[in-house]
């Protein structure tokens, strides 16, 4: 199978048509932060849980690890009914089964309601994800770059936040609150979504539901998908380390929580124009200098002997990932067919949630073993190395890009 070429690139909607770049933000950028802050809230109270439930932190580790799991399968198994037709009903029901898991989350004092709602959240989220970026990727094709950069952007941007968000909610409200807070905001956000006008696959183009693993035979796909998951290994370990570390050097809580929230800002304010340059100077390009410039700084925080200096370190990596987080799936984007999108968006999706649950696993082992310069070092190089392997999968799209629309 080979690469979409710039000149067999799909017909656009008319301008007038095209939703507002804002509505995309706002709808579909909004709901998928709430959904990946679902996912991050738990990273921040694990002391909270063995003081107030006795839940020790390795159980709490495979409560954040099975969620990845979930996610990861249902993105596979469900993504493409959403090319079938049912993008917009994958959207909805995700949404729901994704709130009555955090509410679940909520409502638990012991290990198993928290556990059994940390599977449906994820079996939501891995159903809503992939739905949502194929309404976006095709609501306007030839600005994929920047519109994808927004949701994307967004995407990581909720994930950061949900630590933060729990640091906020906890200590005043309890544990309950930022699951319900997380589960509220994503319902208020649904009905947006019905503004958007959705190119569903027409019926008689309706192919029967297959599983995308044959989208892997591009091997440039297989290279975006595998650069996809290298994001959410740095991410994992990022976030899995963050409160860890600034305890162990003695680094004001103020201090920590402010850098996990200035972290995210730039992912939004700049993830429109990362986007954009993922498209036209070359996704792949893109995606390399920023996951290289990623592993340097993760191993700096291990290097650093302070908390103020990893917390300056840290809002120049935030730079560099909101110019870069959206490449892969910039890069997915452009390579596969319009009519498995969802499929694709969904391999992207699993494969992320798949490397976040393992390098958070395996990054808060290591760090109790061996202390933090051996945890960074390994997440550093396990970046690199996962880096090389994409790229040499993409080697024959290196110089895949595609001109921005001309508006009019």
């Amino acid at each position: 199978m080979s690469v979409r070429q710039d000149d067999q690139a799909p017909v656009t909607q008319p301008v007038a048509d095209r939703p507002s770049p804002w509505l995309i933000l706002f709808a579909f950028g909004g709901l998928n932060g709430t959904l990946a802050a679902g996912y991050g809230v738990l990273f921040t109270i694990v002391d909270d849980y063995q003081r107030e439930y006795d839940i020790a932190s390795s159980q709490i580790g495979i409560v954040i690890g099975i969620g990845f799991l979930a996610g990861f399968i249902t993105q596979i198994l469900f993504a493409p009914y959403a090319d079938r037709g049912h993008a917009r009903k994958v959207v909805v029901i995700g949404v729901a089964v994704s709130v009555a898991g955090l509410l679940l989350m909520a409502a638990g004092t012991s290990l198993w309601p928290i556990l059994i709602g940390r599977v449906i959240n994820g079996l939501g989220v891995g159903a809503a994800g992939p739905a949502v970026r194929r309404i976006v990727i095709l609501a306007d094709p030839t600005n994929l770059g920047s519109n994808l950069g927004r949701l994307l952007s967004a995407d990581v941007f909720g994930f950061a936040m949900g630590p933060a968000i729990s640091a906020v909610l906890v200590g005043p409200f309890g544990i309950p609150a930022p699951f319900i807070v997380v589960g509220v905001t994503s319902l208020i956000l649904l009905p947006f979504v019905a503004r958007v006008r959705v190119d569903e696959t027409e019926t008689h183009l309706r192919k029967k539901k297959r599983l995308a693993f044959d989208l892997l035979r591009i091997r440039p796909f297989a290279g975006a998908t595998v650069l996809a998951g290298v994001t959410f290994i740095m991410i994992g370990g990022f976030d899995a380390l963050w409160s860890l570390v600034h305890d162990e050097l003695g680094t004001a809580e103020w201090i920590a929580n402010l850098g996990i929230t200035l972290f995210a800002l730039p992912l939004i304010f700049l993830g429109p124009w990362g986007g954009r340059l993922a498209q036209t100077f070359g996704p792949f390009k893109l995606a390399a200098i920023g996951l290289l410039a990623g592993g340097g700084f993760l191993m700096g925080y291990g290097l650093l002997p302070t908390g103020g200096l990893i917390f300056a370190l840290a809002m120049c990596h935030a730079l560099s990932d909101g110019v870069s987080i959206s490449a892969a799936g910039v890069a997915a984007g452009m390579i596969v067919p319009d009519d498995r999108q969802a499929g694709a968006q969904g391999m992207l999706g699993a494969s992320q949630a798949l490397m976040a649950g393992v390098m958070a696993v395996v990054t808060g082992f290591v760090y109790e073993e061996f202390g933090r310069t051996v945890a960074y070092a390994t997440v550093a190089v396990s970046i690199w190395v996962v880096t090389a392997i994409g790229l040499w999968l993409a080697k024959d799209a290196w110089s895949l890009n595609r001109p921005i629309a001309e508006s009019g």
